[in-house]
């Protein structure tokens, strides 16, 4: 047994330089006196009373936020728990069979080209205690009196929650066995995902850090919806189940500062200290439960440890010495774990042998008796008491601290032991003596096929089982797919003032269209509260800060300050009622935020329309996971991504000039991706954007990219607006030429494709069309689909890509040059016309502070370039003789040596 190094001697301290021994017992007994006679409420405040009296008098006090290695709620302070112990105990049992009958069934098929479909046993077996409290006694579905409460599953425990909804009815024996086997449709996901279970899983977890990251803000959009009246949600809790290894991720601890800054009294964290990892202990040579309760109760939360079962509450009454509270500080993680890994003989000669006063308490303890002195998380009646505890507290999120043995119940199988987490495959002995452990009724004789256990539903059990989740409002976890509520969108025509070219010395931005586009929105007087603009302190680069007066910034304190501006018109304005989430400098909070507006159709039954607008470098690179999992969970609402493209935003340089965000947003299937030139087309995608996500309710979700730069904006064209949607649309023709090419071009470099057309036409006699082409990404999708199509149904008439319908009545070559990397345009190169040469410009490369022009030059995608790629894609096809490329060449001085500008 090791032990950390200066516990003995915290312990022994004050004897060392105690100057009157005496005095000191006198404080004591005194301490001791009020906490018997008035409690320790009493004591708590004189102690308090006297360190702030301390502080006044300039004395240096340590600080500690840790309390000791025991449980925060006394056994004579536990609620009592109003269930049946033993009908739980005995539900608990099968779940915990069913779950291990699931996992290790589905990786006995041994399919012929080999390979295991995996899963977890280790990780409900330590939790489900915890989970029975919660589904029996305190978490609520949703119904007409209750918004329902939020789960967020621990992810590796999922065969545990199908364990239940296979008892409840909810799941079949098929889809049991169908555990992690879906493409057929009727299989049940590894984990919590709500996109392939879209009626039963609420939040995917299993990408560690993000759940708690999540919930966090999900809690405080509860608070929001209530402090903007649109739903009542005082009597919900978000729950949110985690690993004390999954607090390693940054993004479990990154936000508990504002949970308790915002008084997240609707938020409990339940955090699973079984002290292993994947590998190994998640603190060997120290302790987790203490680490935590520093950070969380530093932090501002109400911190409950659950660490010792009902058997060890005599043993603790009995430690007159403190002996005991002082071995169980004092030993290290990875001599608990390796407590549970062993028996009661090494128990009693490792731990309680460690003094004299230890071993002499468990002196009339049989080894087995030791053994038997079970972790806090294993103590039904004890985790009763934790979670109703955490569920009445007032005024602060709570953090449950629940120490439990991963793998409880499994034995030599793995039990404790390092291996527990990719244990999936049990063998015949290990099987019959979960079956014996847990009392299962299934005979020797149907052992080797692992049945599943169902009681028949009229027992005590079933009834028990179905009548606790009734008085809770019904079933958990349970997802709504649609909300129950419409709205209407207004007609386009709303925004003419966007649709319209601007007049002569009124340029805009795309920035500036969209801002007028959610001002335009926020005056509809059905939808226009449920629009949430989320910034992240950036409102003036993208010309918002006129929405701080108009509609204020969410704060559930208000404003108790005077703003230093307040004398101006768009001065700084907090509101309990504020419609803007301000998330600070807090790229990953902010889309927190968004994901919880963005699932409320879901969550919340009400329908929100959040607008994210970020540096779009800061995005998809960023919070990629975060974006990933709200296309899991079906988001719906704007990502808007301003100041894009790599040689837009001049002088900021290499971390912020952003030439890959729509490659990256690509990735994701529902993601609907947009780089428009003009004011018009701003207009044109948010306005679909719009009855495709609120009207018809579509699991999709928009990225659109916004520039800084100001220029004329030519207004729609009647007729082109779908063309816009589908991602390219004819917005410049040329001159009848023999000699034609055709400009492709997105975002801001479409203006460099339509300054080259009227260089082509002047100096080298080629006239070119001009298109615009907002969504690359979306061109691609369809003519991959179209691909697929035709390669599926061989004997059909083969379908055109809508690139090759637009292209195929326009001649020439085609060029594509936009401020993203080439393989963004690249995508469509299968879909031009056969025998039409395409040549791609790209700002491939690391960015870098410069002017507009010096950057578009360096990163070779100006008009001089797109004029020499169009003369050059001619020569090859014979139009033109290759000496007017180096003609071109020369005429615009360009550095045909210099480097390229992916290696510069």
């Amino acid at each position: 047994m090791s032990a950390q190094p200066d516990s003995q001697a915290v312990h022994s301290a004050p004897t060392d330089y105690d100057i009157d021994l005496q005095e000191t017992r006198e404080w004591m007994e005194a301490l001791t006196a009020v906490i018997e006679k008035e409690g320790p409420e009493r004591a708590h405040f004189l102690l308090e009373q006297l360190l702030e009296h301390a502080r006044q008098s300039s004395i240096d006090m340590p600080f500690s936020a840790n309390t000791g290695y025991v449980n925060t709620i006394e056994p004579e302070q536990q609620a009592h728990c109003p269930g049946n112990i033993q009908i739980e105990k005995r539900l608990r049992a099968y779940m915990r069979w069913n779950a291990m009958a699931m996992v290790v069934r589905a990786n006995r098929l041994n399919p012929a080209d080999g390979g295991d479909l995996g899963g977890h046993i280790g990780s409900f077996a330590s939790v489900a205690s915890m989970f029975g409290a919660g589904f029996n006694h305190f978490w609520h579905a949703a119904s007409e009196d209750h918004g329902g409460d939020l789960l967020y599953i621990q992810g590796h425990s999922a065969p545990g929650i199908y364990a239940r909804a296979y008892l409840e009815g909810r799941l079949t024996e098929e889809q049991l066995d169908s555990f992690r086997q879906e493409v057929d449709g009727k299989g049940l996901s590894s984990y919590p995902h709500p996109k392939l279970m879209p009626e039963f899983w609420q939040f995917p977890t299993v990408s560690m850090g993000l759940g708690p990251l999540m919930a966090i803000y999900q809690a405080r959009f509860l608070k929001y919806l209530h402090a903007r009246g649109i739903a009542n949600t005082e009597n919900r809790k978000v729950w949110v189940f985690c690993g004390d290894g999954e607090m390693d991720e940054p993004e479990s601890l990154g936000a508990i500062g504002l949970a308790a800054r915002e008084n997240l009294d609707n938020l409990v964290f339940v955090i699973n200290c079984n002290l292993q990892r994947l590998d190994g202990p998640v603190r060997g040579n120290g302790k987790i439960v203490q680490e935590l309760e520093g950070e969380f109760r530093g932090s501002g939360w109400n911190v409950i440890k659950l660490l010792w079962g009902n058997g060890w509450d005599a043993l603790l009454a009995r430690d007159k010495t403190g002996k005991l509270k002082q071995l169980m500080m004092e030993t290290l993680d990875g001599d608990y774990q390796a407590m549970k890994a062993n028996d009661g003989a090494f128990v009693r000669k490792n731990f309680f042998g460690r003094y004299p006063e230890t071993l002499q308490l468990v002196e009339h303890m049989t080894d087995e008796e030791v053994f038997e002195l079970r972790r806090g998380g294993h103590e039904p009646a004890k985790v009763y008491a934790a979670f109703h505890a955490a569920n009445a507290h007032k005024g602060q999120p709570t953090v449950l601290l629940v120490k439990t043995v991963k793998g409880y119940g499994m034995g030599k199988a793995g039990e404790g032991k390092n291996t527990v987490h990719q244990t999936k495959k049990l063998s015949d002995e290990d099987i019959k003596y979960i079956r014996d452990r847990f009392n299962i009724p299934i005979p020797d004789s149907q052992l080797a096929d692992i049945p599943y256990y169902k009681p028949a539903d009229d027992t005590p059990e079933m009834r028990y089982l179905q009548e606790r989740r009734q008085a809770l409002g019904g079933y958990l976890p349970k997802r709504l797919p649609k909300a129950e509520e419409h709205f209407t969108v207004p007609a386009l025509d709303t925004f003419k003032a966007i649709l319209e070219p601007t007049a002569e010395g009124r340029e805009i931005s795309t920035t500036q269209a969209y801002v007028r586009f959610i001002t335009q929105l926020l005056r509809d007087q059905a939808l226009g509260p449920r629009v949430v603009p989320i910034l992240v302190d950036e409102a003036r680069t993208f010309g918002m800060e006129g929405l701080f007066r108009q509609i204020g910034i969410y704060n559930p304190k208000g404003q108790l300050y005077t703003p230093v501006d307040r004398d101006q018109v768009m001065y700084y304005r907090e509101d309990k009622a504020g419609q803007i989430l301000q998330e600070g400098i807090n790229e990953a909070g902010g889309m927190a935020s968004w994901i919880a507006a963005a699932t409320s159709y879901s969550t919340n039954n009400r329908i929100m329309v959040p607008f994210f607008v970020y540096y779009s470098m800061f995005g998809f690179q960023r919070i990629g996971d975060l974006a990933w999992a709200a296309g899991d969970m079906q988001a719906r609402g704007f990502l808007l991504g301003g100041t894009s493209g790599r040689t837009t935003l001049n002088g900021e340089g290499l971390q912020h000039e952003d030439g890959h965000s729509h490659i990256l947003a690509g990735t994701i299937p529902n993601c609907i991706s947009y780089d428009p030139t003009f004011a018009h087309e701003v207009a044109v995608i948010l306005h679909h954007g719009l009855k495709r996500m609120v009207e018809k309710q579509e699991n999709v979700f928009y990225y659109i990219t916004l520039l800084n730069e100001n220029y004329a904006m030519p207004g729609l064209t009647p007729g082109t607006e779908e063309q816009i949607l589908q991602g390219m649309y004819l917005c410049k023709p040329g001159a009848e030429g023999d000699k034609r090419v055709q400009l492709l071009g997105s975002g801001t470099i479409l203006r460099e494709s339509i300054a080259a057309q009227t260089l082509l036409a002047a100096d080298w006699g080629v006239q070119a069309d001009v298109w615009s082409c907002p969504s690359f990404n979306e061109l691609a999708r369809e003519g991959q689909d179209c691909e697929r199509w035709n390669l599926l149904h061989p004997l059909e008439t083969p379908r055109a890509s809508f690139v090759a319908q637009q292209l195929g009545g326009h001649a020439g070559p085609v060029v594509a040059s936009t401020d993203y990397m080439k393989s963004f345009a690249e995508q469509i190169r299968p879909f031009i016309p056969a025998g039409r040469p395409y040549k791609v410009l790209g700002t491939d490369g690391f960015g870098r502070s410069d002017f507009r022009s010096k950057l578009r030059e360096h990163f070779e995608i100006n008009r001089h370039y797109i004029v020499v790629a169009a003369l050059k894609a001619l020569s090859e096809q014979g139009s033109v003789p290759a000496a007017k490329v180096a003609e071109a060449i020369a005429k615009y001085g360009i550095n045909a040596d210099k480097i390229n500008p992916l290696y510069a």
